[in-house]
C-alpha cells in the first residue's frame, strides 16, 4: 500500500445509506454523506456504493449521484481507484478536526432564526392580550393593533388586516393577485422560500436584479414588458443582501410603475428590529401598494404576529383568499402584539437586539474581509458570502459541522455568481470563536487569508 494511502474496509451498506440521505438531490445526497463521514459514522477507507447501485436504491437517475460523488471528491472528502472503487477520504488538511469549532451544530447560520435570548418576555404582552375587548364583529384587525401600527407605518394605509406570521402574509398576498401561470416580478436575489412557494402555486417568476440601492429601475423596467400581475421586494433589511432601498431608488421605480396596474407587495420581515425605517412604494402609489410587516423576528414567532396596510382593493383581495382559510387571526394574539409595540421597557429590549444584531454582522463580516471574502454589512441576519465555488464551500463546511446556506437558492435561474448566505442572528457575542468560523468559512471556500499575505 502506497504511503499516505488508506486501507480499504468493507463497504457501507447500501439499504443503510439509504434511509439516511433526505434531500434526493446532487446537494442533498453530498450533504448527507458529508455528514455521515463529519460525524465518525463512514470512516476513512470505507468503500461507497458504486453509483448505478445507489441511484438504483434512491430511485434518482445515476447522474445525480455521479454529481454528488464529484461535489465530495472536490471537497477532498472522497477518492475513486481502479481497484478500490470509491472511497472515504482522511480529513482536508487544509481544515481544522471538527472538535476545534464546538457548538457550529447547534447555531443556526443557514435561515436566520432571532436569538431566543434576545426576544421579549410574553407574560405582561399576553395578559394585556387576555383583558381586551372581543366585540361580536370579528373585524380582521383590532383596533388596539392599528392603532400601535399605525404610527410607524411609512404611508396612508386606506385599509387593514393581519396574517400569522410574515411568510404567510406575503405568500397571501401572491395569491392574491396571482392565479398559476401568472407572472409576477421578483427582486433577485431574493429569500429562497419566496420562490419555493411561487414555483409550488405555478406562478412565473420574471427578476429584478438588485444592486446595493435595491431592485435597479431599468430592470424592472424589463421586467414589466413580460406583464406582471405583481412586483414583489423587501423595503429594508433584504434577505440575502442586507440593503435598505433608497427614497430615490423608490422614486425612481414609482415612475416605472406609475404607467400600469401592477400590484406591489412590500415584504417588511425585520420589522421594528430595521436600523433604517426606510422607504416605501406606498408614498408614490398608495393605490398599488400592499406593506406585509412582519413581527415575529423582534417578539418571537408565538405571536403569529404580521399585520398588511395599503390598497383596500389588494387588502380586501387578501381577506378574502384568507377566508378559505385560517379567515382570522386571534384577537388576544394581536393586543398581546400591541402591547409589545407600544411598552416602553419592550422597546428598550428591541433596541438592545438591534445592536447586538449589529454587532454580530459586523465582527463577522469584518473577519471575513481579514480573510480575503469581500462582504459588505448590511441590515438583517443574513451575510451575502461571495466565494469562488459554492458547491465546494457547502459541502466541506458541512464535512466539519456547519450548515449554510446556498446563495444559487436565491436566484431563479444560474445567472448568479457563487456566494453563500451566513446567518448571523445567533452568532456568540464573543469574537473569538467568529473569527474562527470566519476561518474556516475562508478555508472551506479556498481563499487565501489577507493576514498571510
Amino acid at each position: 500500500m502506497a504511503s499516505g494511502e488508506l486501507a480499504t474496509t468493507a463497504p457501507v451498506g447500501l439499504g443503510w445509506l439509504a434511509v439516511r440521505i433526505g434531500e434526493r438531490t446532487a446537494r442533498g445526497i453530498a450533504g448527507a454523506v458529508s455528514g455521515l463521514i463529519r460525524d465518525g459514522e463512514v470512516l476513512p477507507g470505507t468503500r461507497l456504493p458504486t453509483v448505478r447501485a445507489l441511484a438504483a436504491e434512491l430511485s434518482v437517475s445515476p447522474t445525480t449521484i455521479a454529481e454528488a460523488w464529484a461535489q465530495l471528491r472536490a471537497a477532498g472528502l472522497i477518492g475513486t481507484g481502479r481497484r478500490r472503487g470509491t472511497t472515504v477520504l482522511a480529513p482536508p488538511a487544509g481544515l481544522p478536526p471538527a472538535r476545534m469549532f464546538p457548538g457550529w451544530q447547534s447555531v443556526d447560520l443557514e435561515h436566520g432564526s432571532p436569538d431566543p435570548a434576545l426576544l421579549p418576555p410574553l407574560e405582561d404582552a399576553v395578559a394585556a392580550g387576555v383583558r381586551s375587548e372581543r366585540p361580536a364583529v370579528k373585524e380582521p384587525i383590532s383596533s388596539r393593533l392599528r392603532a400601535a401600527v399605525k404610527p410607524e407605518w411609512p404611508f396612508a394605509a386606506e385599509a387593514w388586516t393581519v396574517a400569522a406570521g410574515g411568510q404567510e402574509g406575503v405568500a397571501l398576498a401572491c395569491r392574491a393577485v396571482a392565479r398559476p401561470g401568472d407572472v409576477v416580478a421578483v427582486e433577485e436575489p431574493t429569500a429562497p422560500w419566496l420562490l419555493r412557494h411561487l414555483r409550488a402555486a405555478r406562478i412565473h417568476v420574471v427578476p429584478v436584479r438588485c444592486d446595493e440601492a435595491g431592485p435597479r429601475a431599468d430592470a424592472l423596467e424589463a421586467a414589466l414588458a413580460h406583464r406582471p400581475v405583481a412586483f414583489v421586494y423587501q423595503p429594508r433589511a433584504q434577505n440575502p443582501l442586507g440593503h435598505t432601498v433608497s427614497a430615490a431608488r423608490v422614486a425612481e421605480l414609482a415612475a416605472v410603475l406609475a404607467r400600469t396596474d401592477t400590484a406591489v407587495i412590500e415584504a417588511d420581515d425585520f420589522g421594528p428590529l430595521a436600523a433604517s425605517a426606510g422607504a416605501s412604494l406606498g408614498t408614490h402609489l398608495p393605490g398599488q401598494v400592499l406593506l406585509v410587516r412582519s413581527y415575529c423576528t423582534a417578539f418571537g414567532t408565538e405571536l403569529r404576529s404580521c399585520v398588511l396596510g395599503g390598497s383596500a382593493a389588494l387588502v380586501e383581495r387578501v381577506r378574502a383568499h384568507r377566508a378559505f382559510g385560517t379567515a382570522w387571526s386571534s384577537r388576544v394574539l394581536q393586543d398581546a402584539q400591541a402591547f409589545l409595540l407600544t411598552d416602553t421597557a419592550t422597546d428598550a429590549l428591541v433596541h438592545r437586539a438591534r445592536r447586538r444584531y449589529a454587532g454580530r454582522r459586523a465582527v463577522l463580516a469584518e473577519a471575513l474581509r481579514d480573510h480575503g471574502l469581500d462582504v459588505a454589512v448590511g441590515d438583517g441576519l443574513t451575510l451575502w458570502v461571495p466565494v469562488p465555488e459554492e458547491t465546494r464551500t457547502l459541502v466541506t463546511l458541512a464535512a466539519h459541522g456547519v450548515s449554510v446556506g446556498a446563495g444559487s437558492r436565491c436566484f431563479t435561474g444560474r445567472s448568479g455568481a457563487p456566494h453563500i448566505r451566513v446567518a448571523v442572528g445567533q452568532l456568540p457575542d464573543d469574537p473569538a470563536p467568529v473569527a474562527d468560523l470566519a476561518g474556516m468559512i475562508a478555508r472551506a471556500a479556498g481563499v487565501r487569508s489577507r493576514r498571510s499575505a
